[in-house]
């Protein structure tokens, strides 16, 4: 026979107990935005096209790819980058047309969106990388992988340069311009 222990039911948190009941009596009102301050804050904080970021990634691809022929000259370092690059791109161009004919109202819907969009990358470029040994004669894996990782890393180098580029005041980035 066994014999089942029961622990001792610990005191709820005393934030909790001490919050109002209501929660609309913790928050302050909404405020709703004019089309002015709306305006001032893309102004200040523009948008990253991802199709920016899919043009980056797909001439990355293109340089890794110059560069392993001029580096190695020989034809399967060529196709075997040019496959990792099309291996990152075409999904993420996928994607980005997908989140960007997405039109939904609730932030429920629009995670949903992208997390069914993200796995369809995913599945894609995975499937791309299991079709390389079949699809390019001579597969040259170096090539291959160092073109996936430099044109995975343009979406973090385009965030960087965004996020610089907003840090900037427009003063400064008009006089850069000014000495050249």
């Amino acid at each position: 026979m066994s014999t089942v222990s029961r622990e001792p039911q610990r005191e709820p948190d005393r934030a909790w107990r001490d919050s109002p009941v209501d929660p609309s009596e913790a928050e302050e009102p909404i405020k709703v935005w004019t089309r002015d301050e709306v305006l001032a804050l893309r102004s200040r904080h523009p948008l990253l096209s991802p199709w920016r970021v899919v043009a980056a990634q797909a001439a990355a691809g293109v340089l890794v790819t110059i560069l392993g022929w001029l580096l190695a000259n020989r034809q399967e370092v060529v196709w075997s980058a040019l496959y990792g690059s099309a291996a990152v791109v075409l999904p993420n161009a996928l994607m980005a047309r997908g989140m960007s004919r997405l039109r939904v109202e609730k932030a429920g819907a629009a995670a949903l969106g992208f997390m069914v969009w993200e796995f369809a990358k995913v599945a894609l470029t995975v499937a791309f990388l299991a079709a390389a040994v079949k699809v390019v004669p001579d597969l040259s894996w170096p090539a291959l992988l160092v073109a996936v990782v430099v044109c995975l890393k343009m979406n973090w180098l385009a965030l960087l340069l965004q996020g610089w580029k907003i840090k900037r005041s427009p003063d400064q980035r008009s006089s850069t311009h000014d000495g050249c």
